[in-house]
């Protein structure tokens, strides 16, 4: 029953767009070719890393008026989970550096997109 339903729609569309039967009913506002740029926004940020052992953190410091000496071991956790988070970011803008990242800024495709650009008649 989908896939009829897929198959009505397919040749409904293809027979709207086809031009045997004249002019095309869609018409597009725009050309129907990719421009050369991108727009430049800016990259989202990731999660905030270590937020578990900083609130266990400021938990067991609650607990104990402050007192560095009697949160010692949630201290060294804490410091950890930083030093791994570092690491992992360094990797990663190690790895975006050298073109492995999987996404390229703004800036870069659109550089790239310039050195190549797109046919700009419709086909």
């Amino acid at each position: 029953m989908a896939a009829q339903g897929t198959t009505a729609l397919q040749q409904k569309v293809s027979k709207l767009l086809s031009r045997q039967h004249g002019r095309p009913v869609l018409k597009p506002n725009k050309p129907l070719v990719l421009k050369d740029e991108v727009a430049s926004r800016k990259m989202r940020r990731g999660e905030a890393s270590c937020i578990t052992e900083i609130s266990l953190l400021m938990a067991c410091w609650k607990k104990s008026d402050f007192n560095d000496a009697l949160c010692s071991s949630e201290v060294k956790t804490f410091y950890e989970c930083i030093a791994k988070a570092q690491a992992e970011m360094k990797i990663k803008a190690a790895q975006q550096a050298s073109g492995q990242g999987g996404r390229l800024l703004p800036r870069q495709a659109t550089s790239l997109l310039k050195r190549h650009p797109n046919i700009r008649k419709e086909i």
